[in-house]
This record gives C-alpha cells, structure tokens and sequence, in this order.
C-alpha cells in the first residue's frame, strides 16, 4: 500500500507539472514541436580551385587536407570536383586506376581542365590526375573526385612536377611559358629521341610542337603496327599546321615525333598524344613554321 501511494504521488506531481492551473505567454504546454529540425549530414568534399602541396591526383585524409595560397608555393591545383553517381557510387570501395568509372571521371576532368586553363591543356607543359576519397572517407559516405592540375619540368621525358606561384587558371589563354613551342631535337647514334630542350622560336631550332591528337578507346601502342595510326594522324596534325599536303613532299622536308600519354595514364582514361614535327637533316630555322606551307621547310642536307 506504501508503495501504492508513492507512484500515484509522482504521478500527480507530474501532471501539475505539465499542465498546471495557467501558462505564461507564449509557451503552449508542448516539450518538442518548437525545435528546429535537424540539418541534413554532409560529407566533406574538397573545394574547387584549392592550391595543395600533396602529390598530383593523391588524396590524403581530410585532417591532413590543407588548401594554400596560390600565390605561395604549391604542386598542384584544383581544377573541378565531381561525384560519383549510380553503380559507381555503390562500389564497396574507391575504384582502381584502370575501372570504366575512372575513364568516365577523366574525361570529365580533361574537358573542364580545358575551360580551367583556357585551352587544350596538353599544349602546355601541364599534367592532369584524378584524386578519389581515402578508403575510410569511401566507407563513410565519400563519393567525390578531385580533378588536380600541376605544372611540369617538361612533357616530353616526363618531368617532375614544378613548385608553382601563380594559379593555372588561364594559363593558356595567351603565349606563356608554360605552353609548348620551339625544340632542339637531338638524337642519339641509335637514331632515337637524347634529349629535346625548348627553346626560344626566334633562335635556331628545329623542331615544333603541333597539336594533339584525342584518340578514341583504342588499346595502347606496344607493337609496330599498333603505332602506324598514331603516326598517320600526327602527321596530318603537321600537314595542317605547316599548311601543306599530307604527301611525300612533306615527308621529305619533315619528321615526327609521337608521344601518347604514359600506359597508366592511358589505361586511366587519358588519350591525348601530342604531336610534334622535327625538320629531316641538320636544317634549323630561326622562327616558326606554322602556316609556312612547303616552300617554308627548308631542304634537308
């Protein structure tokens, strides 16, 4: 009976409580309904036109993250940041280097770096990487990826990459020094590629860079005959670009030089390869040979 008495004790103490013989303005007796909802969670994604000093196209756990200022020190830029969508973002874990998903995500990440810088980016000494979300941001909900942009020694022996001080956006809107010109092609007694230093186009050189070619999903180059296309359309990158037949003419007044994107980069989705033409002999030229036609390109002796 004791017990009895106390419950019911409490439990008239609780209805005077909650109900009382009057209220103060403004409260209307609920404990919950004034609350403001709870915010939607959001997982952290990297913020675009962010300049690091991690390693091109490496994520790093976001307590490690730090954005610096472009105009200090710094390897590489951010130049778009996508998501993952669809069956690609029910993936237990990050894709591997060579996935479909990776291919589709470069290619986004080449057609925005081309707005980014102001041109085709392969035509400047620059290199493009797609960073993804560690394993554990993955788990948590993670699906970005980011597209980052760094400067590079050269493009030609797959230079390291330069410590820039300026942002890339832009950067080849005009004739700067990061966009790829005049050489000095040298070959070694094996007739293969020693070294090509650019130089200025107004001193002697005698080789030029002339274009991309964008191929389509075809496999890399690893035997002779796999190269054949890769030469055939780089040389039609020259024809149009010294403004002369693709012919025999041509042939004779000029080589090429073809290099494709790395066999990682390649497998990654990134299909560019640039095109360059290197005068037959030992002929230089002192100026460029862009719309000379063939009375332009000197003889080779």
């Amino acid at each position: 009976m004791r017990r009895w008495w106390s419950v019911l004790a409490v439990t008239g103490l609780t209805g005077l409580l909650l109900t009382g013989c009057g209220q103060p303005a403004g409260i209307d007796g609920a404990l919950f309904d004034d609350w403001a909802p709870l915010a939607e969670p959001t997982v952290w994604a990297p913020p675009l036109g962010a300049c690091h000093d991690t390693d091109l196209g490496k994520a790093v756990p976001l307590d490690q993250f730090g954005a610096v200022d472009c105009a200090a020190g710094h390897r590489a830029e951010t130049v778009h940041v996508g998501t993952f969508a669809g069956a690609a973002a029910q993936r237990p874990a990050p894709p591997a280097n060579d996935a479909p998903e990776i291919r589709a995500a470069f290619g986004e990440c080449d057609g925005k770096a081309r707005e980014y810088v102001g041109d085709e980016w392969r035509g400047g000494r620059l290199r493009l990487g797609v960073a993804l979300p560690s394993a554990v941001a993955w788990t948590g909900g993670a699906r970005w990826y980011r597209c980052d942009m760094a400067e590079v020694a050269n493009v030609e022996f797959n230079g390291d990459v330069v410590s820039r001080t300026a942002s890339v956006r832009g950067v080849l809107k005009s004739a700067t020094p990061v966009r790829l010109a005049c050489y000095s092609i040298e070959r070694s007694g094996n007739l293969r590629l020693a070294a090509m230093p650019a130089v200025d186009c107004a001193k002697p050189h005698n080789g030029e860079f002339v274009g991309v070619w964008n191929a389509p999903e075809i496999a890399y180059p690893t035997r002779d005959v796999d190269w054949v296309r890769f030469y055939d359309e780089c040389w039609k990158l020259v024809s149009v670009y010294v403004g002369a037949p693709d012919d025999v003419n041509l042939r004779y007044r000029s080589g090429i030089l073809v290099l494709p994107a790395s066999q990682p980069e390649w497998q990654a989705g990134n299909r560019g390869v640039r095109c360059y033409l290197r005068l037959s002999g030992e002929k230089t030229v002192t100026r460029s040979v862009k719309g000379v036609g063939l009375a332009g390109l000197p003889l080779p002796r």
